[in-house]
């Protein structure tokens, strides 16, 4: 059963030792005005890590009813959450390099390509003396390794080197485990990322570790494997004797909802105006 999913919050619910969970700590603010629910999950020690596969460090997940449907504020709540928890995170940066993960020709992988042509980029304003009070934002799309024959640790290691930001914000699409998750929740954390790992195509990761500065990651889960939508409508028995009629080359598939493209566009949106909230605010920071 590959029932992958990259949100922290779901391998939290599913965690089957419920003694190793003593190892996190979860804290839920909700917004009734804009229907927005916020969990943060802090996986404090190894408990922690053993219980939910990933490493120590906060785990933010944002969601809301749908982030893909017609909002002429283009999620401006969505936006402004966003660039809350983002300010937290980067402890007072004042250069910000934004990775933008993915395949750009592939839509349910495209997000971060997208996310990077909506940012408001400085560092050469900076640089020319045209903006003043607002920080040094730079960004790329690296492109994926059947593009570039490169890892794309590799890439952003080499520019890191050389122009020398503070931190930095991996964005990527993610996978998810309950259907109604798709296209409604933003996930962020402070531990780095590992492109492709909820679909099993696992590359090198994108940390601390390996780019030599910190790195926030921003993901919404975009694409659900087979297994996982027969668990959001089976019992655990009826999903393994569905699976097992099924061609395996079917049970390893992924799909996204069908109104994809136009998802990319507003969700991309959203996550881009809450890092652009960043600039704007920089000048008012205590």
């Amino acid at each position: 059963m590959q029932n992958r999913t990259d949100l922290a919050l779901e391998l939290k619910e599913d965690a089957e030792d419920r003694s190793l969970l003593s190892g996190i700590e979860v804290k839920t603010r909700i917004d009734p005005l804009h229907h927005i629910k916020e969990t943060k999950i802090i996986i404090k020690n190894k408990k922690g890590e053993e219980a939910l596969g990933k490493p120590r460090g906060q785990y933010i997940t944002i969601e809301t009813g749908d982030l893909s449907r017609n909002d002429m504020g283009f999620h401006r709540e969505m936006s402004d959450a966003l660039s809350a928890s983002l300010r937290e995170m980067i402890s007072g940066a004042d250069k910000i390099l934004v990775a933008g993960l993915g395949n750009a020709e592939v839509t349910a992988d495209s997000l971060g390509p997208k996310v990077v042509g909506n940012l408001y980029i400085t560092r050469h304003l900076k640089r020319e003396g045209l903006v003043d009070e607002t920080m040094e934002l730079s960004a790329i799309a690296p492109g994926v390794m059947a593009q570039t024959g490169m890892e794309t640790s590799e890439i952003l290691e080499a520019l890191v080197e050389k122009t020398k930001p503070d931190v930095m914000i991996a964005i990527d699409a993610l996978a998810a485990r309950s259907s109604h998750r798709l296209n409604r929740t933003i996930q962020l954390s402070d531990t780095g990322i590992a492109p492709g790992s909820g679909v099993g195509n696992h590359r090198n990761e994108i940390t601390r570790r390996t780019v030599g500065i910190p790195v926030l990651a921003v993901g919404v889960p975009t694409v659900i494997s087979v297994p996982a939508i027969l668990n959001d409508f089976l019992e655990e028995e009826d999903q393994e004797e569905a699976c097992g009629k099924l061609d395996q080359e079917f049970i390893s598939m992924h799909v996204t909802p069908k109104n994809i493209d136009e998802s990319m566009k507003r969700i991309s949106y959203t996550i881009s105006e809450g890092i652009n909230e960043l600039l704007h605010n920089h000048g008012n920071r205590e």
